[in-house]
């Protein structure tokens, strides 16, 4: 036989540490706030839509300021070229005893003192020059100036005749950075000619990086002006709100006296005028119920006890002519059976009516004794056994050996176990009822179930109101008044 096992390696990663568990509960506490707070959420949205915008008109201010400053310095750098075309010419075409070379840095040399390297020259400001001859057969390409910085593509316009620009990035001795390149060809005596002029763009770059710092200084200012506003805005709005939930939440406490106060005539106004409204009505509908339910338990109990008094004369008259039932033939026998059996459920529904009435009135009293649960399941078991033999259901006890015991009110237990044992005994269609007893040193749960047709839906909403059946022409063995749950 082999024994394999696998061990599981964990690492620091690999569990939740310290970190993992604060961070974890930083993001639902700042769930709840966001969940929570109407104002939060107007300020962060407000911020959230307010940056997008900024981002958008910033973008689109910036590419637009950027294109306009590119534009002039085209401008200005094709004058220049113009002009630097006219003086190459001339000096190039000038004395032919000087050699190409010659030519060719002399024409430089002029541009260059022209442009004034030191002091700025126009809107296009300084420049280098760069003069070149491409080789020609067994000729040799000659030039002035950085040639190796003029890219191939630009040389390629030039070349075709075309006067053309390109932004590149170039090196030479006094520059270092991004460049306007403009190239051109200039027609003198000798052929294909090419000029281009470096015009660095140092100054359009620092005024495109101040207006850019500019515009974000400005929207970021823009922003937490932006916050303010929501804030104060949306603290209008939600004061109001939030006044309006304390007083609902005391008004559902009880003080229903409680109103918004009333300012102005807007849209709060007319919310605090509405909520005042409802809570008037609302005043007046529990006042009115109020008052009807102590008429109500006021009648029940009147009614009760005046019914005691001749419910107890003609329990006394019943119970002689029962007594002497031997002496009456069968039919008079049988109808003062009836009789007493009638004047028993009575008393049963009087004495639930005072029950429920004390209850009503908040003023039953708890009679809490420490007993013995079994014996009090028992003592059901005993009052409703016999509603079990008439119908042959079977009841199926099972309870602990040793003792159950707990402070309970016996009666009122004994009476609620009574009332569920002989419901199931009338809806258990000809099934076991099981009764069950648990416990533990601090709960005790009796159980009481049967195997019926149960509710229909939305009746288990309905099994507590008062005289309720689910099947009013089902057949009740235990004659209960409807009052037991």
């Amino acid at each position: 036989m082999i024994w394999s096992s696998r061990r599981r390696i964990r690492g620091p990663w690999g569990r939740s540490g310290p970190l993992v568990r604060g961070t974890s509960a930083v993001s639902r506490a700042l769930g709840t706030i966001w969940r929570r707070s109407l104002q939060l959420r107007v300020v962060v949205l407000t911020l959230g839509l307010s940056a997008a915008v900024i981002l958008v008109l910033g973008f689109v201010l910036t590419s637009q300021i950027t294109n306009r400053v590119l534009d002039v310095k085209v401008r200005a750098g094709t004058e220049e070229v113009n002009r630097a075309r006219g003086t190459v010419s001339g000096i190039v075409s000038g004395e032919e005893t000087r050699s190409l070379d010659s030519s060719l840095q002399l024409a430089r040399n002029t541009l260059l003192s022209k442009t004034g390297q030191t002091s700025g020259a126009g809107l296009a400001g300084t420049f280098d020059a760069v003069l070149m001859v491409p080789g020609d057969g067994p000729r040799e390409a000659t030039a002035a100036g950085p040639v190796d910085q003029i890219p191939r593509s630009l040389r390629d316009f030039v070349k075709a005749g075309q006067v053309s620009y390109q932004y590149a990035a170039v090196r030479t001795e006094g520059f270092s950075g991004p460049a306007l390149l403009i190239g051109t060809p200039a027609p003198s005596r000798v052929a294909n000619l090419e000029l281009y002029l470096i015009f660095p763009l140092t100054s359009e770059e620092n005024t495109i990086t101040l207006v850019r710092g500019t515009m974000a200084t400005g929207g970021l200012v823009l922003l937490v002006l932006l916050a303010g506003i929501a804030l104060l805005v949306s603290r209008q709005v939600v004061l109001p709100v939030r006044s309006a939930s304390r007083i609902a939440e005391r008004f559902a406490e009880g003080h229903l006296s409680e109103r918004m106060p009333v300012r102005g005539e807007d849209d709060m106004a007319r919310l605090a005028v509405s909520f005042n409204d409802m809570a008037e009505s609302l005043q007046r509908q529990i006042t009115t119920l109020e008052e009807f339910g102590n008429l109500q338990r006021r009648f029940t109990s009147d009614v009760s006890h005046e019914l005691r008094t001749p419910l107890t004369t003609v329990r006394m008259a019943a119970d002689l002519i029962y007594d002497h039932g031997e002496d009456l033939d069968p039919a008079l026998r049988r109808s003062t059976e009836l009789l007493v059996s009638e004047l028993d459920r009575f008393e049963g529904l009087l004495n639930d009516l005072l029950e429920i009435s004390r209850h009503d009135a908040g003023v039953a009293e708890l009679s809490v004794e420490a007993v013995d649960l079994r014996t009090t399941v028992n003592s059901a078991l005993d009052n409703v056994g016999h509603l079990a033999d008439e119908a042959a259901i079977e009841l199926q006890v099972d309870m602990p050996d040793h003792p159950i015991v707990a402070e309970v009110d016996p009666r009122r237990v004994e009476r609620i176990l009574r009332n569920l044992i002989a419901n199931a005994i009338d809806h258990a269609e000809h099934q076991p009822v099981q009764i069950r007893m648990a416990a533990d040193e601090d709960t005790v749960a009796v159980t009481v179930r049967d195997f019926g047709v149960g509710l229909r839906p939305g009746e288990e909403k309905l099994v507590f109101s008062r005289f309720f059946r689910s099947d009013p022409s089902r057949v009740r063995r235990s004659g209960g008044t409807g009052l037991g749950l």
